[in-house]
């Protein structure tokens, strides 16, 4: 994903669309690959991918249904909606520079959307550009009003900001516009742009107005390009009247006002550029004036009836709303150049040649996950094919194409089991009975396995379990993975791994990593599940094999050997064992950012790193989290699980030839869907390897 900005209303009416529209001109400007996604559709008519399209080359993906939205919201599942939300983004961002994400804005029946937007911003991981308009604030109110928001989601980041759009500011003196900005940044936020508010900005096409109020049109003129800046209502006598016609006003008078409309007929043959006349009432004007004001018509002036009265059109015509049309492109160009003009040219310079450290978010992380499954396409064996929950994880893989399964166990049951839970078999799903293809691996596992004494009869035995039937067609290229661990222990699930797989060549270790979906990143933990005190030079070995699997599942390694002391802050054997295995590390893999002893607070909080390890590469922005022993690794992963309410994916076992993969007997069915894509990814970049 590219440098994203998630554009946010601060308040109502903040001209949303109009901020996200100057963005998108002013990066275009600067020759920036700039993309751009509405992710969530409004209530009402969505217009800003309309416009968006009206006023660039930009071709948006659809955004989510509403209805689906508030579905997701209400079931309390903010982890798919965010998935769906990283997708469309995703979709929208391909070959982009910057992308810029218009966030909700709150309607009645949505008032929901700041929450959201939040959500959102930590799942793109994105920059916040807040939006505002004064409406009767002053500067101060605004900012303080902007400062509440902004807290709402959260601190920044370290090294990021929240920026402001102010949005028609009621000045046009510089000094004036620099005091509002000034404001802001008393807040400790910073100022991309204020905008001052121009009357051309909110001057609606006298044909917007004629569809807004249901006019019938008596003559059409020029009413698709002329616009009107205010309004007035003309029903004093002649003299009174004229006062108030100008140019670029919209005019009502009652239709049977013969003297009003030859006043305005005259006033536009003398050269006044009246942008419209409405006539109410619902009476026909005199036909015999309306000759008489055809050449005045025939100007281009519009002429619009209506069946109600004057005071009730002008209230209507008052109330109208403002937004631009979606088929104004000469509005929607007004609107991006006046915004993008006031955009902070050093900010947007800035932007791109920044490198700030990339975060990726839970969503983003599964989005990617299950779309590299997909397009790995791997065969994936399941020898707990009786257990509900993996029949139902089997089912929405399959329907998803997140890999092709291979469901163990005898079909009567496992189809009964999906009766019973509602689960819809597809009928691609692969389903095989063990018993009746344990015979076809007997000779097989006797060859592996003869230097450690196997025998038929000990062959046959053995391939009564499930788990060595889908090793088995793993080992020899069959199946491309294996899952299992949901009714198993890991030692049944990964004893037949280590025994007919083996290990990568040159690697004689076999660990394990959990990927830690916490609310705002994905950390790696290894090793929490297989190797019980390692030593310090598989310790090392860990730690490489941690942040192999990282880069491996698009996250930039920065590892953290963790102890009980950061740095030499302390002693002992247990300290000494890492400074060595951070020691071995280094020297293998010295392009590899590493960094130990650390403690967990040093390893992950910068405002502690800057005071435990201010020298480090690594404090404070650790990803990849090497535990000293099992017994560590295996107490933590589940304190932050079960405490925090964060996703654990795996183990993911590392190190062997071929994917096999544990399942923690608690485990969801989402869990086990995730865990089959990730060992699908695995397959494709065992593969690759070989």
């Amino acid at each position: 994903m590219p440098r994203t900005l998630l554009v946010a209303p601060a308040g109502r009416a903040a001209g949303l669309t109009t901020a996200t529209l100057g963005l998108v001109r002013a990066l275009d400007r600067q020759g920036v690959r700039v993309a751009f996604a509405k992710p969530i559709a409004t209530r009402a008519e969505d217009r800003s991918l309309a416009l968006v399209k009206l006023g660039s080359s930009l071709l948006p993906p659809d955004p989510l249904p509403h209805t689906l939205v508030e579905d997701l919201l209400s079931d309390g599942d903010d982890q798919t909606l965010m998935e769906k939300v990283v997708a469309i983004c995703a979709q929208a961002a391909e070959g982009a520079d910057v992308l810029i994400v218009e966030g909700m804005v709150s309607e009645g029946a949505a008032p929901y959307a700041q929450r959201v937007n939040g959500l959102m911003a930590k799942a793109l991981d994105a920059d916040l550009v807040l939006v505002a308009a004064p409406a009767d604030q002053t500067a101060a109110q605004l900012a303080g009003a902007l400062s509440i928001v902004s807290r709402g989601f959260g601190e920044p980041g370290e090294g990021r900001q929240v920026h402001c759009i102010l949005n028609r500011v009621p000045t046009d003196d510089e000094n004036q516009l620099d005091a509002w900005a000034a404001s802001v940044r008393a807040e400790k936020l910073v100022p991309l742009a204020v905008v001052p508010a121009r009357e051309d900005l909110s001057a609606l096409r006298v044909i917007d107005l004629a569809k807004a109020i249901g006019a019938k049109v008596r003559h059409a003129g020029d009413m698709h390009k002329r616009r009107f800046r205010d309004v007035r209502l003309c029903a004093a006598t002649v003299p009174n009247s004229v006062k108030v016609f100008a140019p670029d006003r919209l005019l009502i008078a009652p239709a049977d006002r013969d003297d009003i409309i030859l006043a305005v007929s005259l006033a536009v043959l003398g050269g006044m550029r009246i942008a419209g006349l409405v006539l109410t009432g619902g009476v026909e004007p005199n036909e015999r004036v309306m000759q008489l004001c055809a050449p005045a018509f025939a100007t281009g002036l519009p002429v619009l009836e209506v069946d109600d009265g004057s005071f009730q059109t002008a209230t209507r015509v008052a109330n109208v709303d403002r937004q631009i049309p979606i088929d104004d492109k000469d509005r929607v160009e007004l609107a991006m150049n006046v915004v993008a003009d006031r955009i902070d040219p050093a900010w947007l310079r800035a932007l791109t040649s920044s490198r700030r450290t990339q975060r990726l978010s839970p969503p983003a992380f599964r989005h990617r996950l299950v779309e590299e499954a997909r397009a790995a396409n791997r065969r994936i064996v399941l020898p707990e094919g009786t257990e509900p929950r993996t029949i139902a994880a089997a089912a929405i893989v399959q329907a998803r194409g997140i890999a092709r399964c291979v469901l163990l166990g005898p079909p009567d049951e496992i189809h009964e089991q999906a009766r019973k839970q509602g689960v819809k078999l597809p009928g691609t799903i692969e389903i095989i009975d063990p018993a009746s293809v344990a015979p076809g691996y007997v000779e097989r596992l006797v060859e592996r396995r003869k230097a450690r004494g196997m025998t038929h009869e000990r062959a046959e035995i053995e391939l009564q379990d499930a788990i060595m039937v889908g090793t088995m067609m793993v080992a020899g290229g069959e199946a491309d993975g294996l899952v299992s661990g949901a009714v198993h222990t890991t030692a049944h699930t990964i004893r037949p791994a280590l025994q007919l797989i083996k290990t990568v060549p040159g690697c004689n270790l076999v660990s394990s990593v959990f990927f830690m979906c916490l609310p705002e990143q994905v950390l790696v933990f290894g090793d929490c599940a297989v190797v019980p005190n390692p030593t310090a030079a598989e310790l090392a070995d860990i730690a490489i094999q941690s942040a192999d699997t990282a880069a491996a599942f698009g996250i930039a390694p920065r590892v953290a050997m963790l102890s009980y002391s950061t740095g030499a802050s302390g002693g002992g054997e247990d300290v000494e064992k890492v400074v060595a295995a951070t020691a071995l590390a280094k020297q293998q893999r010295p392009e590899l950012l590493i960094d130990g002893p650390l403690q967990y607070d040093a390893a992950v909080m910068p405002d502690v790193a800057r005071a435990k390890a201010p020298g480090s590469p690594v404090a404070g922005r650790a990803n990849v989290i090497v535990f000293p022993d099992l017994n560590t690794g295996n107490v933590t992963y589940k304190a932050v699980q079960r405490s925090a309410g964060v996703v654990a994916m795996g183990p993911l076992l590392q190190g062997l030839n071929r994917p096999v993969n544990d399942l923690s007997r608690g485990c969801l069915v989402e869990d086990i869907v995730f865990t089959i894509a990730l060992t699908a990814v695995q397959a494709q970049q065992a593969t690759a390897r070989r």
